[in-house]
């Protein structure tokens, strides 16, 4: 390795760009943002006002807190269904007037004062949630609306009978503990706020209503058509908001004790700068409560620090209406633009050296050496099948693989003319095996494992893994489950070949060639999977060994196959048993003579190992180029390869022309006959194998003869 290569390793295997692209996945990248505005404020404005942090300033500045965040919890429900409130103002200076006059006109109890600010909230609310939701008028519109017959409203009433709220006598110690009273310091204001949010958070991300709010906020139509109410979800988030609001007015009217007329003065312009700036998107279906709470605290922590600071009500206006604006940009702009960053800084290739391997041409004298066998196959489900990536027979010798269309597909013996889906699974089944009890166990592509019955019933076996401590990026989850085989015991070893990438984005996968696949098992016994191996270019085909105490596993972008070792002094270590491979390989099975079968599913090409020395290319490659001119492995022409308990290469098998079978992902010996699978083919080759055991089987190889 010369110089530059050495530095250019160090730069693409020792730097973690992969991490950036991993962060910018997350949701909770999008609190990136309101999360330093937040910092930045408080620090600023700490640092600028004497007494800033005192006990008694944070109390004060607390209570309004408290009070201003129930009414945003609110508002961002709305913002998330796809709607916008403009008249929480007026209902939360209602709301006021209402508790105060129930409590100081009419001297009822403290009580039934919240109940009529509720009540208040929750007519205005639902006003607003059938206008909108049943009658579909614009929101923007309807609320504006609401506001000024609302705002009026409070105005006369205050008018009106201000004078015998100042006057009233009415007293409570209730009253005065909600106004102004703390629990271990704590003002009741923001209690009621914190609880509130927590509870919104997890109707909204734990509920099934939260998710109709989400999906409807993200596309209405698709959401009426998924079955879900849209006009009742709707009508409930302006209910809830006005709920929110009606309790925020009856906090305040405990603290202030009367309404006058500033009451709840451009809170609906406070709020929604509150909302927008905390990244809760004015489109809908994308934002939290914790967004919400986190603009609530920048804008309040903003208005009064200016006020403090001496500046007045229109310097207050400006800094708000510029907030809002750029918070807007922002949303927009990340919004419509995330997807291109994410294509800019995802993929990051890393250097591999990929040493010389043996030739596969025929006449060139290898191990390797491809003659043309497999061209001489017979077809089975010529044009009926589209992709059978694994093939495997029962003991009745019927025939079964897994399609594109995410069905399973029995082909029956004798002849294998007449086929029947035996089950549909949905995604993509790939490897497939037979347990003891007779159940097809499967891995489907970006789903998990499954088993299908003799009945045909279908069974999710796992989805997901423990998570790594260390993992950015989810990796419980299993993307790309490919291949599986089970031990004596019962327990049933698969890969999992990407944890970055879905089954379909396999090319960005060998062109990034991070070690990001695994080997894990599924215990019956407990329902539990555990990862056993980690770090691997392409976790593929797996199968067990004859006696059962190891197992076989491909690793398909290094060209290598490894063992694993279940039992004996070796046990839980893995040790490579062929490398340097010219093709690429993909699943393994056992073969008659005590020997295993190997698919190459396709060949390794002098320039895709000379670009694995140039991660920078292939990173430039994935940015300028349309997909179908990228450079990834060759998977267009493969072979079969049989392999010895060492390693040692017993005989390949190809077909040259590519009439017949131009690529190869699977194998299954079964009487004499060498049956072959592809995941880009359109049938299955039948093959004869003329000096194989007649009579041999790998159901009974696995679970002896039937009695």
């Amino acid at each position: 390795m010369t110089f530059s290569e050495r530095l250019r390793a160090w730069r693409y295997n020792l730097v973690p760009d992969h991490l950036i692209g991993e962060v910018l996945t997350k949701r909770w990248t999008d609190n990136a943002i309101p999360f330093a505005a937040l910092v930045a404020t408080v620090a600023v404005f700490g640092s600028l006002i004497p007494g800033f942090f005192k006990v008694a300033s944070l109390q004060d500045s607390t209570r309004q807190l408290g009070e201003f965040s129930v009414v945003v919890t609110g508002l961002v429900v709305v913002m998330l269904g796809g709607g916008i409130d403009l008249s929480v103002g007026s209902i939360f200076a209602l709301s006021c007037f209402a508790a105060v006059s129930v409590f100081f006109i009419f001297e009822q109890s403290v009580w039934l004062a919240l109940a009529a600010a509720l009540a208040t909230g929750l007519a205005f609310g639902a006003v607003n949630g059938y206008l909108v939701g049943y009658l579909k008028l614009r929101a923007f519109i309807t609320t504006l609306v609401t506001f000024i017959i609302g705002r009026s409203l409070y105005d006369i009433l205050v008018v009106s009978f201000g004078s015998k709220i100042q006057m009233s006598s009415a007293s409570s110690d209730t009253w005065d503990f909600i106004g102004d009273g703390t629990v271990l310091g704590v003002s009741i204001p923001v209690l009621a706020a914190v609880v509130l949010a927590i509870v919104t958070h997890v109707a909204l991300t734990r509920s099934r209503p939260g998710w109709h709010v989400l999906a409807v906020g993200g596309s209405r139509r698709s959401a009426h058509n998924a079955g879900i109410k849209v006009r009742r979800t709707v009508f409930f988030t302006y209910v809830f908001s006005g709920l929110c609001s009606g309790l925020a007015g009856f906090l305040i009217a405990c603290r202030l004790s009367g309404a006058g007329p500033g009451t709840g003065l451009n809170l609906e312009i406070l709020a929604l700068t509150a909302a927008v700036v905390g990244g809760n998107s004015l489109g809908g279906g994308r934002g939290s409560v914790a967004k919400g709470v986190m603009g609530a605290i920048v804008v309040l922590v903003m208005t009064n620090g200016l006020i403090r600071m001496g500046y007045g009500t229109g310097t207050n206006q400006m800094v708000l209406g510029l907030m809002l604006a750029a918070a807007v940009i922002i949303d927009i702009r990340w919004m419509k633009n995330r997807h291109k960053v994410l294509n800019e800084v995802y993929v990051a290739p890393v250097y591999l050296r990929m040493s010389a391997a043996q030739s596969a041409v025929p006449g060139s004298g290898t191990a390797y050496e491809l003659d043309n066998r497999l061209s001489e196959a017979d077809h089975i489900g010529l044009g009926e099948l589209e992709g059978p990536e694994d093939v495997i027979l029962d003991r009745d010798d019927h025939l079964y693989c897994g399609t594109r269309h995410g069905e399973i597909v029995r082909f029956l013996a004798p002849d294998y003319r007449r086929s029947e889906v035996f089950a549909h699974v949905g995604g993509f089944p790939l490897g497939l095996a037979f347990d003891r009890a007779g159940n097809l166990i499967s891995c489907v592509g970006a789903m998990g494992l499954y088993a299908i019955s003799p009945d045909r019933t279908v069974t999710r076996l796992s989805a997901e893994t423990r998570r790594s401590w260390t993992s950015v990026q989810d990796d419980a989850r299993l993307r790309d489950p490919n291949d599986c085989d089970i031990a004596p015991d019962g327990r049933i070893y698969f890969t999992d070949s990407t944890k970055r990438y879905d089954a379909h984005d396999w090319a960005l996968d060998s062109i990034e060639n991070r070690g990001t696949g695994r080997l894990l098992v599924y215990d019956p016994k407990d329902g539990s999977t555990t990862t056993l191996l980690d770090g691997y270019r392409y976790a593929n085909g797996v199968c067990m060994a004859h006696d059962g105490k190891s197992l076989f596993f491909a690793e398909s972008w290094a060209c290598r196959v490894h063992r694993y070792w279940l039992e004996g002094p070796k046990a839980g270590t893995a040790e490579c048993v062929i490398k340097d491979m010219p093709g690429y390989p993909d699943n393994i099975n056992r073969a008659s003579d005590g020997n295993y079968w190997m698919a190459w599913l396709g060949m390794r090409t002098p320039s895709f190992d000379l670009s694995l020395r140039h991660p920078d290319m292939r990173k430039r490659m994935t940015r300028r180029l349309p997909q179908d001119e990228w450079l990834f492995p060759n998977i267009n022409t493969g072979g079969i390869v049989k392999f010895d308990e060492t390693g040692g290469i017993v005989e390949t098998l190809g077909d040259l022309a590519g009439a017949s079978h131009p690529m190869v992902t699977s194998m299954r010996e079964h009487k004499g006959f060498l049956y072959v699978g592809g995941i880009l083919n359109n049938r299955i080759g039948r093959y004869r194998l003329p000096d194989a055991d007649q009579a041999w089987t790998s159901v009974d190889s696995y679970w002896g003869k039937a009695r």
